[in-house]
């Protein structure tokens, strides 16, 4: 391990069939108004909104319901919920949904109490709120696996009006306070949201795992979590209430992203940066978003990364490297990674998230780019990889 690095996260997690139960012990730690944000209203029709509610209304607390939190949350659905919270003095926030209602949840409570352009200060210029400002706490109750969000501080808006998804990570002032993951509410959401979700977890160990060359008892990590997140894939596609594969896919969902296993790592996140623009202008799932860049992106940072795209291949896909070059196990270990990919439904290319040749110059406009991972990207490069990842091979 190199360099210096200190390590917190405060989020108590309730895992398991019954982690619903703890929610009216953990409303005890807060006050009476609670803001319940929640999406387009999935969880009314499959009985968990009801469930809340019930467990809310017996513990006496006043709910502000805030509903309609989109796929991508907007500016001006965080005006929305910023306004709503200082109208009705709320306690705590809920979230009631997937990583998106949680992202959402958390950059309303950085805001509430913020005295400034709080778009241009937290997102804009990636400040964090000042140490005396006031947090709303928030709670996370998960419907979904993917993002992470519940044991981080992540957050990503979009300013729709520009076509311009940015995010940014809080400190952990703002992680949430306690999240509650019960894998069957995961079984409720459309098919091709896990499958975003999955690529989502997988992308996470990857843009961790893809840097320096050290030997880094955090790639260990990331490598086993990658084994978990293959295998427990191949059974969910074909089954999606198979309890084993869908708790083991949530668990490592969290565990991808609570920031563990970056720790002592430079980390990449490129991927992501491209795969938010991609997503501004489409609107895919963020999952999506990010499998469609990924193989033209990655060819591209196995030059100069060889060494980790050759372990990547041997310690997570079993290539043989017997008598091969270290390009041709490096080039077998992204081809088995697409084959994955193509194995379980996901998209390879930017025009099957609804991306056209015309929207590239906007795409490649609105991408974030810096140092990062095995590549300093210049915009050309990034227009380059979009054009590569229209016309991906199957």
């Amino acid at each position: 391990m190199q360099g210096n690095f200190s390590y917190h996260n405060p989020t108590k997690l309730y895992f398991g069939k019954d982690s619903l139960n703890f929610l009216k012990e953990e409303l005890k730690n807060y006050g009476n108004k609670v803001l319940l944000n929640y999406g387009s209203g999935s969880v009314k029709r499959n009985g968990i909104y009801d469930q809340v509610v019930a467990i809310l209304r017996e513990a006496r607390k006043t709910i502000v319901e805030n509903p309609g939190v989109m796929t991508n949350p907007t500016l001006e659905k965080l005006n929305e919920g910023v306004k709503m919270a200082r109208e009705n003095d709320v306690d705590l926030i809920l979230a009631l949904g997937g990583g998106s209602v949680c992202d959402y949840s958390k950059a309303v409570a950085a805001s509430v109490f913020c005295d400034g352009d709080y778009w241009d200060m937290f997102w804009l210029k990636q400040q964090n709120p000042e140490e005396g400002q006031k947090l709303l706490p928030v709670g996370c109750i998960l419907t979904m696996a993917g993002t992470g969000s519940e044991m981080n501080a992540g957050t990503v808006i979009t300013d729709a009006e520009h076509t311009f998804k940015v995010g940014h990570v809080f400190d952990d002032r703002l992680m949430p306070k306690f999240s509650i993951l019960n894998p069957e509410f995961t079984m409720t959401v459309p098919e091709n949201q896990m499958k975003a979700g999955i690529y989502d977890i997988m992308n996470h160990i990857m843009e961790q795992y893809f840097s320096d060359f050290d030997d880094n008892t955090s790639d260990y990590l990331a490598e086993g979590l990658m084994h978990s997140v293959i295998n427990s894939s191949r059974v969910a596609v074909k089954n999606p209430k198979d309890y084993e594969a869908r708790s083991n896919i949530m668990w490592t969902a969290t565990w991808a992203l609570n920031t563990l296993i970056g720790m002592g790592k430079q980390q990449d996140w490129m991927v992501h940066m491209i795969g938010h623009s991609v997503g501004a202008w489409t609107h895919a799932p963020h999952g999506y978003a990010l499998a469609s860049v990924s193989m033209a992106y990655y060819r591209r940072a196995m030059k100069n990364g060889l060494p980790k795209f050759v372990r990547f291949a041997k310690n997570v896909w079993n290539v043989n490297g017997d008598g091969r070059t270290d390009e041709q196990i490096a080039e077998a270990g992204l081809q088995a990674l697409k084959e994955w990919m193509t194995e379980i439904g996901l998209p390879l290319t930017i025009s099957e998230v609804g991306a056209t040749a015309d929207m590239i110059p906007g795409i490649t406009e609105t991408t974030v780019v810096y140092p990062a991972g095995y590549l300093n990207l210049t915009k050309d490069d990034v227009a380059e990889i979009l054009k590569e990842s229209l016309m991906e091979k199957k």
